[in-house]
Formats: structure tokens, sequence, C-alpha cells
């Protein structure tokens, strides 16, 4: 008898759309999330309302797109929403930009869709906004993260010192970057 092996689930990345409103309301407003977002207050409904009409707008204009991690994790299943993927700080001329991830719901982390997300979008960035390189910053004692963007490619190229306030405290912060090599095509 033949052990069937388990499917990865399917990970896609996709517009925002108005029905997205909920999801981005509960995270955007999460103070959990806050710690690693540099957020400091929550966001209305009607501004986040706002947004997404305006997502539609144009990379090179705004500077700026978020999309939307839909995992289906089975043909018979729709997909969810599970979090949100920023490219942030687009700069056309120097062909780079900033990134972040978000997993919403704890329930849905550690199980590879930040990964899988990542991955694909790291090859839309190159091969199709033909990026040079795509950066982030993270906390030096967010390991998960460091992790996630270290096997995805990235390698620490810095460190800010006392660059996040954490209650009283300061917190150091990495710069990670990928670089395409100009003599290949990503992988």
């Amino acid at each position: 008898m033949h052990e069937k092996k388990k499917k990865d689930p399917l990970i896609v990345l996709r517009a925002l759309e108005p029905t997205d409103i909920d999801w981005l309301f509960r995270w955007e407003n999460d103070p959990e999330i806050w710690k690693v977002s540099n957020t400091l207050t929550p966001y209305s409904r009607y501004t986040l309302e706002k947004y997404i009409e305006n997502a539609h707008l144009d990379l090179y204009q705004i500077k700026q797109l978020r999309m939307m991690i839909d995992v289906m994790e089975s043909p018979a299943k729709k997909a969810r929403p599970v979090g949100t993927l920023d490219l942030f700080d687009f700069d056309p001329f120097h062909n780079r930009a900033g990134i972040g991830i978000l997993i919403g719901e704890k329930s849905d982390r550690k199980k590879g869709y930040a990964s899988e997300a990542l991955s694909q979008f790291i090859r839309y960035a190159f091969d199709t906004l033909q990026l040079h390189q795509l950066y982030c910053n993270i906390a030096t004692d967010n390991l998960e993260s460091i992790g996630l963007f270290t096997r995805n490619g990235f390698s620490i190229t810095g460190e800010k010192k006392d660059w996040l306030k954490s209650g009283t405290r300061y917190k150091n912060e990495y710069l990670l970057q990928l670089i395409r090599s100009s003599d290949s095509s990503w992988q």
C-alpha cells in the first residue's frame, strides 16, 4: 500500500479587493503586529477602504504595492487570505525596493506560507519588475523573520544600533539585501 504524500498548500499572491477590508482592519489594528510594523496608532475602516480603492494606482506613481497572500489548502476549498506582502520605497531609477511580509493569524504561522509567498514575490520582483535588489529591515531579536529572509537568499549587510524603541529600551535592527546577479536571471 502506498502512502499518499501530503501536497503543499497552494499560495497565490493577488491584488487587494474590497472584500479584504475585514482582514486588513483586524491585522492593521493588532497591537502585537505593531511591534514589527513600526505602527503606533490604529487605522480606521474608512482609511483602509480608501487605501483599497487606490490600490490599483500604478506602482511607478505611488512607489508601493500591497498584495494579499491567499492559501488554497485543497482544490475543493476556496482560497482564504492569510497575510499581506508589501513592496515599498520603490525606486525605479536604482531598481530597488523594500519588502515586508505578514502572516496575520498566529495559527497560520510556521506553515511555510510566508516562505512560498516570498519566493514567488522575489521571482516577480526580479523577472517582471526587473528590480536589481530587494531589502528589508528586521529587529535583531526577530529570529523567525531573519531566518525566513536568509533562507530565501537575503544576506545581513548592516546593523543599525539602538534603532527601534521598545518600551524604555532600544533594539538594534539588521538591514538585509537580496541582490540580483547581473549575469543571470533569478532562479
